[in-house]
């Protein structure tokens, strides 16, 4: 074969690659890079190293990597796949906030500023050893095993029996999975992160999921409106924290939240549109 030939199967070959790499990356992947990722998070579990009143992570290798993160990601096609772009910049941006908020190691005048510090912790602090604080027994469909800790873990801190068993049963067709060894959590990263989109794109009655709130498929009921409860990233913190963040006066768990929002927002160059507090809506089932 002459080298023209040569040369052209090279091309055709090396863009069919291409081709097919593109379409397997999951939308996340065009609205966020590795490089991105690296410095948004520069001091997540497993590379950061000590500082003042905080350990050093001594996991073997990177936990909350980008890799894993997009590898979790091709099991929801549906994550981050519709709307605008503006509604999928500010969905992605309260999606890391709210991971970065929930792992956060961070403060006020930390090395590279407070929000330098998101994804540091893989599980809930002071619950490492475990706990039956987060074992649910009125949730019969969904019993707590002896002896197991359903504290939080991950980047969304996966947390309570019925979560974790639900989250199972999507992740691995089998509820009890999690239920006997939710530890797996905090030992996969690919299934770290799952949970982590899980929880995201999941709706748990009266609540909607977060994403449905991001991307402006939520409609309120009047329930709701009366509640206060309106789209924006106020209505996803009260998805996930509502009874200690909301209906009252923002607290500083609120204020970090919210704060970790607008920092990615700025990040991401989008707006954060309207309705970003929760203080003046009820949590959802009131």
């Amino acid at each position: 074969m002459r080298k023209e030939g040569l040369f052209f199967l090279f091309i055709f070959c090396t863009l069919m690659q291409l081709s097919i790499y593109v379409k397997a990356q999951p939308p996340i992947a065009k609205l966020i890079s590795k490089q991105q990722w690296n410095e948004l998070f520069p001091n997540r579990y497993a590379i950061s190293s000590t500082r003042d009143g905080y350990p050093i992570t001594l996991a073997k290798k990177e936990f909350y990597s980008y890799d894993a993160f997009i590898k979790a990601a091709k099991k929801f096609p549906q994550f981050l796949s519709k709307g605008t772009l503006v509604q999928k910049k500010r969905e992605l941006a309260s999606f890391l906030a709210n991971m970065a908020h929930e792992t956060s190691g961070g403060w006020d005048d930390a090395p590279g500023g407070y929000f330098a510090w998101g994804l540091y912790f893989l599980e809930e602090r002071g619950f490492e050893k475990g706990s039956s604080h987060y074992s649910d027994t009125s949730k019969k469909k969904f019993p707590p095993v002896k002896n197991q800790s359903y504290h939080g873990r991950g980047p969304m801190q996966l947390s309570w029996n019925y979560n974790y068993a639900q989250f199972s049963q999507f992740y691995y067709c089998n509820k009890n999975t999690l239920l006997k060894k939710p530890s797996i959590v905090a030992i996969d990263p690919v299934v770290s992160f799952a949970s982590a989109i899980w929880f995201w794109v999941t709706p748990q009655y009266p609540k909607p999921s977060c994403s449905e709130i991001m991307r402006g498929a939520w409609i309120p009921e009047k329930k709701d409106s009366i509640a206060g409860r309106l789209p924006g990233f106020g209505a996803v913190a009260n998805v996930i924290n509502g009874g200690i963040e909301c209906g009252g006066a923002v607290s500083v768990k609120a204020g970090y939240r919210l704060a970790y929002y607008t920092y990615f927002c700025k990040y991401f160059k989008v707006d954060p549109g309207e309705n970003l507090a929760c203080g003046n809506q009820r949590p959802f089932g009131q």
